[in-house]
């Protein structure tokens, strides 16, 4: 997977490149952070462990890839606002 970016912005493209060494370790600490949480996260929740910079992009993969999904349910943020609560697909469902 390449790390996504901005097309129009060659800082967004730089960032990407730096970021992809790392990107498959931290896709696999998200999507173990997922499969612990059996009720899901969602990416505020997430981003308590991870940066939001690393989170969002990294979950957006994992979705792409069939490996995580919207769990169809939402639960407040800190600030009262509704956000979708994000799961791991069960290993015999993945593709």
């Amino acid at each position: 997977m390449t790390a996504p970016y901005q097309s129009h912005s060659a800082t967004s493209a730089e960032a990407a490149e730096r970021a992809e060494p790392r990107s498959g370790t931290d896709r696999a600490k998200l999507l173990a952070m997922l499969r612990d949480a059996p009720d899901g996260l969602t990416d505020q929740e997430m981003q308590r462990w991870m940066l939001s910079s690393t989170q969002r992009p990294r979950r957006i993969e994992l979705v792409r890839a069939g490996l995580v999904e919207d769990s169809g349910t939402t639960r407040l943020t800190f600030s009262g606002r509704k956000a979708t609560v994000w799961r791991a697909v069960p290993a015999k469902e993945a593709t």
